[in-house]
């Protein structure tokens, strides 16, 4: 970590350390405001924006897609060889499916939930069912805090992120590429990123999916980090401990690429997300009817790829759609249209059987500011209400992925800390009720003090860290800070307190010798 970035974390206004007492026991607060669980279980309903005549048009529009106008599959003569064995019709590279082939695929052999373990078995997520899963954001070339501005990403400040997600409690997973490290080079940069996820986490993790051989390099690196468990004794079968993002060429096209992944990880009963990535408007119809049935289509035949490589290998419907400016072509976030979209796939996933990934704390502002939050709120509260089960880039996006920001990474993890407690619905209980509360204090008089909320003032209501709520002549005294300059130093004094979970010695040897032999196996290249 940049020394400067640890010093600054000590930059805090006197007047805010002089009630050290008072600030302590508020922090300590905060820490408790979100208990640390492996992955929510909603108790709250699905939010569902069409009915059965709605859903089942868009479905069966998806399969006049899938029969009439096909998917392309390009540059992968397994694939073809696949599918035309399936039943599909094959011409040239496009592979055209007769009605319901794709879903019958799927839903015959692929799991309605399944467990991603991780190395720390406290740590393990079940993705699908009413479970939600948050991971950090995904792919930016780019990072940016309030100190050093705009900058090409390094292999430190992915370091940094996984530490932050590893050190959040309302994170669940460590994610993949968080940020592109630019000072590696491009061919081997996959050793170090999942490297780190493996060192520097016990959550979780993504793996690489730019190469067959760099996924392939990561299951090699899974099997080391899990030794012995990596096999079920059970089944016979790996463990399933890797997820990946396997994205569809949209419109309506896979590309050797992802295939190639797709396979490794199949065949090796690692996770798939399927997903089409789609700015609505150039890469499918203006319309959230029509790219819903495009994404539908898209997702059902790729997965239905997935399951002809490997019957039961673990698949997640993905949907990743963003509407476009009409005068620039810009993508733009936090709108309703995408808002709608993700809703509808949500409840398409469900009535296909499998998990769904979508959603995330999206904006298209280049700072941590007003249009970032808000644009944010505004997808992350769909994501939540309509049921995603793997939440794709819940923290630290900015400038529609272009850019990961330490100050936002911070203020995302406040939020989906807000998710837990939405996701949990209404407490019941008999304490919930607060009967007792209503006797013991009666007309006219306030709840302060009674044994009620004693009893509860602890937990009764979220406690953000970051927020701040105290008179104007408080804030003025404690730095006069903005949401922005407070994350900043929540991020350096996380960075600061760090400190790297256990770890078998002879473990993390062993997964050092293997990279740097398959290191020293090629030269550098940036392709």
């Amino acid at each position: 970590m940049d020394e400067a970035l640890v010093q600054d974390a000590d930059a805090v206004p006197r007047a805010r350390r002089a009630g050290g007492g008072r600030e302590a026991k508020r922090a300590a607060r905060s820490a408790r405001s979100t208990q640390s669980v492996p992955y929510i279980t909603r108790r709250i309903p699905y939010y569902e924006v069409l009915d059965e005549e709605g859903l089942q048009t868009i479905e069966r529009n998806a399969d006049l897609i899938l029969e009439e106008t096909g998917i392309d599959f390009r540059d992968d003569p397994e694939a073809l060889e696949l599918f035309s064995a399936a039943g599909a019709d094959v011409k040239g590279e496009r592979v055209r499916f007769p009605s319901g082939l794709a879903r019958k695929l799927v839903q015959t052999t692929a799991p309605r939930e399944f467990t991603q373990f991780a190395r720390n078995p406290a740590r393990n997520v079940v993705i699908g069912g009413k479970n939600t899963v948050f991971a950090p954001a995904y792919g930016s070339p780019f990072v940016r805090d309030l100190d050093r501005g705009r900058r090409y990403a390094t292999i430190e400040d992915f370091r940094n992120f996984v530490k932050l997600a590893y050190m959040a409690n309302s994170m669940h997973h460590s994610g993949g590429t968080i940020c592109e490290p630019v000072d590696l080079p491009v061919n081997k940069r996959h050793f170090d990123m999942v490297y780190s996820h493996m060192k520097y986490s016990d959550k979780p993790f993504m793996g690489s999916v730019t190469q067959p051989e760099r996924a392939q390099d990561t299951v090699e690196m899974a099997k080391i980090l899990f030794g012995d468990d990596y096999i079920d004794p059970l089944t016979g079968k790996p463990r399933t401990v890797i997820i990946n993002l396997i994205n569809a060429n949209s419109p309506m096209t896979f590309d050797e690429t992802m295939l190639g992944a797709a396979k490794v990880y199949a065949r090796n009963n690692q996770a798939t997300i399927i997903t089409p990535f789609i700015l609505a408007g150039a890469m499918s119809p203006v319309t959230v009817a029509g790219t819903a049935a495009q994404t539908l289509a898209e997702a059902l035949a790729g997965m239905a790829f997935v399951q002809l490589c490997n019957p039961g290998a673990p698949v997640v419907l993905g949907s990743f759609a963003s509407s476009i400016s009409m005068q620039s072509g810009a993508p733009t976030f936090g709108t309703p249209e995408p808002a709608l979209v993700l809703y509808v796939m949500a409840a398409l996933a469900r009535r296909v059987g499998v998990p769904f990934r979508s959603g995330g704390g999206l904006c298209g502002s280049k700072i941590a500011d007003a249009q970032a939050a808000s644009e944010s709120a505004n997808t992350m509260l769909p994501t939540c209400l309509g049921g995603v089960n793997f939440v794709l880039h819940t923290a630290g996006w900015l400038e529609g992925g272009l850019s990961m920001g330490y100050e936002k990474f911070v203020m995302d993890v406040d939020q989906a800390g807000m998710m837990h407690t939405l996701l949990a619905g209404v407490d019941m209980s008999e304490n919930g009720q607060a009967m007792d509360a209503i006797r013991e204090v009666g007309p006219g008089k306030h709840f302060l003090g009674c044994a009620h909320t004693q009893a509860n003032f602890e937990n009764a209501f979220y406690r953000s860290p970051i927020t701040d709520n105290n008179s104007y002549e408080q804030w003025e005294a404690e730095g006069s800070r903005d949401l922005a300059q407070r994350a900043n130093a929540s991020f350096k004094k996380q960075l600061a307190e760090y400190e790297l979970p256990p770890m078998d010695v002879a473990v993390d040897e062993a997964i050092l010798d293997y990279v740097n032999q398959r290191k020293g196996s090629f030269a550098d290249s940036n392709i």
